[in-house]
This record gives structure tokens, C-alpha cells and sequence, in this order.
């Protein structure tokens, strides 16, 4: 493993030698661009495996993507490489139709120092609830990125982090009333605490949500990749290719439903995946949204 390889991979040439914030900004950028939010392995036969040189070799040198325990692992080794002072955390997802954070740390970013200041960097969230760069650790500021605006809220016990979006414009009218379209403005994601983790806390996770039959992933394939413009999903049938229009105050959405025949073609076109076995798609109704 080697930096110089994982750079390439998200389109980058150069050392950087210096880590700084501009970098830090610049590589979480490059990475949420470049590597796919997916968990089609599990939909392939597959298992989603947390060993940082397996993961390496699956995202960096196999072209794929992963989903926040692969991605993030893999993140927070670039950091420490780089010279960064970082932590690894754990957080709980926010479910929507339950109104209640997971019972289970499912969810893995990084706390990063940089001069002084603390923020938080998370690369494998996905969709439009996914930041582009690092957020600052302070509690009740609103932080302005491509998908909206996001806050962390300090509830002592624990940080929140919620973002407020823009309203939905949705081009097909088949997906006006989609339950995958999000309604509410203001949404919470998820929350943590600051304890220091190692990658073995998330060993039982890792494992619980690729064989609950109530998980999000075992009930949705997923893939979503950020764009310039926005992003990309393919949730289940349904592809979507989502532009972010601030200067509008909108968001417009143009989603269908591909058919069997299609997903290779889209998941290469569309997220440059090239999948070794298999895919079942499987489509089941979630709390996920777009």
C-alpha cells in the first residue's frame, strides 16, 4: 500500500507533503468525486470485509467502492500517512421513520486537528446528505457546502449533526410522491460522541449489518457517487441523477427505473464499477432517502 497509488486512484498527481487544511479539504473532495458509496458486494455473494489492506487493494487497485466502515478506514489510514492528526470515531444513523438513532455505532469518521481547530471528515456517507469537505467541530454554526447547509448541535452527552436542505424539483412525474425523494428541510444524520475508536469496535457492526434481515444494506443495493453538480444513486431499481441548483434554492431530481438488462451498463457508465460477479439488485422499501 502506498499513497502515490491511492492519489491516482482519486485523481490526483503530486506528494503533498504538507498537511494542511487546503489539503485536507482537497483530498475529502477528490475522494467523495472519485470512490463510489456502495454495498454491492454483499448483493454479489460477496462479504463487506474490514482489513485495510483488503480494502486497499478493492478500492484503490480494483476500481471499486465501499461502504462507510471501507471508505473511512481507508481514509483515515491516507490521513495518518500523511502526517495528520486524526482520530477515528464512531456514530449512530439517524433512522427517519423511527425518529431514533441506531442502537448499534454503525457508522465511522474521523476527527482531524488541524492548527488548532478541530473537524470532523467523513467520505462515505453518500446521496445528498454527503459533505464534500471537513466540517468544523463547533457547535450551532451553519456550514455552507454544495448539498446544503450543515450544523453540528453540542447535546453535551453527545454531537448531532443535521442539515438543512433546499427544496426537491422532481423532473419524472412518476417519482413526484417517491418515498426515496426526501420532504423534511431540516434533518438530523446522526451522532457521536468524541471516544477515541480502533477499527476493531466496529468488527460486530461490520458483520450485523450484512446479516440482519432488518439492516438497511441486506433490504437495498446502493451506489452513490458526487458529481460536480451533485450526485449519482443507484437505489435498488431506481437510477437518479440529482443537480444542485443553490442559486435557485432547488435541487432537481430525474430519477426511473432501469431494467435487469441495464445495470451493468449503468453501474460502469455511471460509477465506473465493473463488478467481477453477479449483481442482484434487491429493492425493498426503506427509510433511505435521497
Amino acid at each position: 500500500m502506498n499513497l502515490q497509488e491511492y492519489f491516482i486512484r482519486i485523481g490526483l498527481q503530486g506528494s503533498f507533503d504538507k498537511p494542511d487544511l487546503e489539503t485536507l479539504k482537497l483530498i475529502h473532495k477528490q475522494h467523495v468525486m472519485s470512490v463510489p458509496f456502495e454495498n454491492l458486494s454483499m448483493h454479489c455473494g460477496e462479504r463487506h470485509i474490514l482489513d485495510l489492506e483488503f480494502t486497499f487493494n478493492k478500492i484503490v487497485r480494483s476500481g471499486r467502492g465501499g461502504w462507510c466502515l471501507e471508505n473511512n478506514s481507508l481514509f483515515g489510514w491516507v490521513l495518518r500517512e500523511m502526517g495528520y492528526d486524526t482520530t477515528m470515531l464512531s456514530s449512530r444513523v439517524f433512522n427517519s421513520s423511527t425518529k431514533e438513532f441506531s442502537p448499534i455505532d454503525s457508522h465511522l469518521i474521523h476527527k482531524v486537528v488541524v492548527d488548532g481547530k478541530a473537524y470532523i471528515a467523513d467520505v462515505a456517507f453518500g446521496v445528498s446528505f454527503q459533505i464534500w469537505e471537513p466540517m468544523e467541530l463547533v457547535s450551532g454554526k451553519d456550514q455552507h457546502q454544495a448539498a446544503g447547509v450543515f450544523r453540528f448541535i453540542d447535546k453535551g452527552e453527545k454531537w448531532v449533526l443535521e442539515k438543512t436542505s433546499r427544496k426537491t424539483k422532481v423532473l419524472n412525474p412518476d417519482f413526484t410522491e417517491s418515498s426515496l425523494v426526501k420532504r423534511q428541510e431540516t434533518r438530523t444524520i446522526y451522532c457521536f460522541t468524541l471516544e477515541p475508536r480502533e477499527v476493531e469496535h466496529f468488527y460486530e457492526a461490520n458483520n450485523t449489518l450484512q446479516t440482519d434481515p432488518k439492516s438497511l444494506f441486506m433490504n437495498k443495493s446502493i451506489v452513490s457517487l458526487q458529481t460536480a453538480t451533485g450526485f449519482r444513486a443507484l437505489l435498488g431499481w431506481t437510477y437518479s441523477e440529482v443537480t444542485f441548483k443553490p442559486e435557485e434554492g432547488v435541487d432537481v431530481f430525474d430519477l426511473r427505473n432501469i431494467e435487469d438488462e441495464e445495470k451493468e451498463q449503468v453501474l460502469l457508465e455511471k460509477f465506473n464499477i465493473k463488478l467481477q460477479k453477479k449483481l442482484q439488485i434487491v429493492s425493498n422499501t426503506t427509510w433511505y432517502t435521497l
